[in-house]
């Protein structure tokens, strides 16, 4: 009987132990994620400019999952030639200084103002300092029509 007695005793205190362990395991905390990757999208953009030529280039942020809070913003970096970068609601870029983005679904018009071959850098940036970064080149367009001089 005193086997018994133990057995018991040994099997009710291991069922406490576990149940103790469920209930200090449990956190009535809800665990939200908030970053999540993402990258730009854009559809395919043409290689040739000419100087004073428009290009539109079509953008969207994918992401990986959607938090509310997530802000965006957007600069970019001209590494060779000139021209002038701007969103489709008119605000007209500066080299390296940050814009908010407002919406996930934009539009960039890059205007050349050279006769060089032309690479833009843009990069979007969360409010959680993840970074995305696309490059974007055009060849000089003029001449095409004009015959080589032998």
């Amino acid at each position: 009987m005193k086997k018994t007695t133990f057995k018991r005793a040994l099997a009710l205190t291991a069922w406490m132990a576990a149940i103790i362990l469920i209930l200090v395991a449990c956190d009535d905390k809800l665990d939200v994620k908030q970053v999540y990757s993402f990258d730009l999208a854009t559809m395919p953009v043409q290689k040739r400019i000419t100087e004073g030529e428009t290009v539109e280039i079509r953008c969207q942020i994918v992401r990986e999952g959607n938090y509310s809070e997530t802000t965006f913003k957007i600069r970019y970096f001209q590494p060779d030639g000139n021209g002038e970068l701007r969103l489709d609601d008119g605000t007209v870029f500066l080299p390296n200084d940050l814009y908010p983005l407002d919406r996930t679904t934009f539009r960039l018009y890059y205007t050349s103002q050279s006769t060089d071959q032309q690479v833009i850098d843009v990069y979007i940036e969360d409010s959680f300092g993840q970074m995305v970064q696309k490059t974007f080149s055009w060849q000089n367009a003029k001449g095409d029509d004009e015959p080589e001089e032998e």
